[in-house]
């Protein structure tokens, strides 16, 4: 480890990225062997999908975590602490998920992980970061399940691992918002409830539908599928012959593109709703303007346009000439990030400006009291890590694009 560290330092004064920048080796706790003056460096990984079906997302992801760490190391903001992104794919698989954590995990100069997208994922890496005593924040999971136990929706919360954030809110708010827009607001009566049976789609369609009926609205139908067919015609047909005047699936974008598309085909007359994996214009593209006119998302937080502020973050990305859009979760991606830098400047301002030898599980002691302004608005976490801010906002496609309906938090 030492002589890969040695590499890094000889590599980065050549190219000029760093000046007088030791990276120092660490021990087997995360700790760090400052160089002789005293400056380290301090990896921050980053995990999600960055080819395949799903990349748009974990793209925009990236593309925000590495504006973050550019933004920190730029301003100088930890004294004596340069920070690098690592960036793995895990193309929206669990087991690579899990083995990207373990490589994080053996990255000694790692003292934080952003992501990943889906709840899933997450679910394989919680306990290898956990173990490590390494922290991870992600900017989009929303199961409840990964901060408050399986049997949260009972009451029984409990928090299995210490070392896991994030700062989008879960679908214990984003699915009855969701049910309460259909039915209130939207006069939707009759719903057919679909999901794709992995964590994030059953667990949204679980408490979407807990509400719906609770306000009284008729589940007509529900159905699950495999994402990976696109042949959805059969359900289609179900969709159809029910009466329904909602469809509300649990899922992502690239099946709910064309499942939509195919149900409007079978003569259905519904709306297509969904969670925050359908807020992103692939859905409108996959499912065709005319079929998506109409169909409803929700995501997590204001749209980030409007927000004041958002607006350093909007014009630095546009600066920075990314190449994709940030898509759903740029934001909190940025914030998740920054999180992660604001746990590690807490952990040097308390050790006399140098990183402790136990500097990983100090940064998920720190984690827990992070509170900060960032673009998504006040950034701070709970006794389950999960987000203080539950703002989720309704989307709607109208000329084939989503915009801003309505902004609210659950029962507000």
């Amino acid at each position: 480890m030492r002589n890969r560290s040695l590499l890094i330092l000889t590599t980065a004064v050549t190219a000029g990225a760093l000046t007088l920048t030791a990276c120092g080796s660490r021990d087997d706790k995360g700790g760090a062997e400052n160089g002789d003056n005293g400056n380290v460096t301090v990896t921050i990984g980053l995990d999600a999908p960055l080819t395949g079906e799903l990349s748009a997302l974990g793209l925009g992801i990236k593309n925000s975590a590495d504006l973050a760490v550019k933004t920190a190391n730029e301003k100088a903001y930890v004294k004596g602490v340069t920070f690098k992104l690592e960036s793995l794919d895990d193309q929206a698989q669990p087991s690579a998920g899990q083995q990207n954590a373990t490589k994080f995990v053996a990255d000694k100069t790692v003292l934080g992980v952003v992501g990943p997208l889906n709840s899933s994922v997450a679910e394989s890496m919680q306990k290898v970061f956990d173990d490590a005593k390494l922290v991870q924040v992600s900017p989009a999971n929303t199961n409840p399940a990964l901060t408050q136990g399986v049997n949260w929706s009972t009451g029984d919360k409990k928090r299995g691992y210490q070392s896991y954030f994030r700062t989008a809110t879960t679908d214990a708010i984003q699915g009855p918002f969701a049910a309460q827009f259909v039915f209130n607001k939207a006069k939707k009566t009759k719903a057919f409830i679909i999901d794709d049976k992995k964590t994030y789609g059953a667990g949204l369609a679980g408490t979407f539908k807990g509400e719906f009926e609770k306000l009284g609205g008729k589940v007509l139908g529900t159905e699950h599928i495999n994402p990976d067919t696109k042949d959805f015609s059969a359900v289609a047909t179900k969709v159809k012959s029910s009466g329904a005047d909602v469809v509300y699936y649990g899922g992502e974008y690239p099946a709910a593109g064309p499942l939509a598309k195919q149900i409007k085909e079978a003569g259905a007359k519904v709306t297509v709703v969904g969670g925050d994996a359908l807020y992103s214009p692939e859905y409108v593209k996959l499912a065709g303007a005319a079929a998506a006119n109409g169909d409803i998302a929700t995501s997590v937080g204001a749209p980030i346009e409007t927000l004041q502020s958002a607006k350093e973050f909007l014009a630095n990305y546009k600066a920075k000439g990314y190449k994709e859009a940030y898509e759903a979760y740029g934001g909190y991606s940025y914030d998740s990030t920054w999180a992660i830098i604001e746990a590690v400047k807490k952990v040097v301002d308390g050790n006399n400006g140098k990183l402790p030898d136990d500097a990983r599980a100090k940064v998920v002691n720190a984690m827990q009291s992070v509170s900060f302004e960032g673009v998504t608005g006040s950034v701070s976490f709970d006794e389950f890590g999960d987000t203080t801010n539950k703002q989720l906002t309704v989307y709607q496609v109208e000329s084939g694009a989503y915009k801003p309906v309505e902004s609210g938090t659950f029962g507000g």
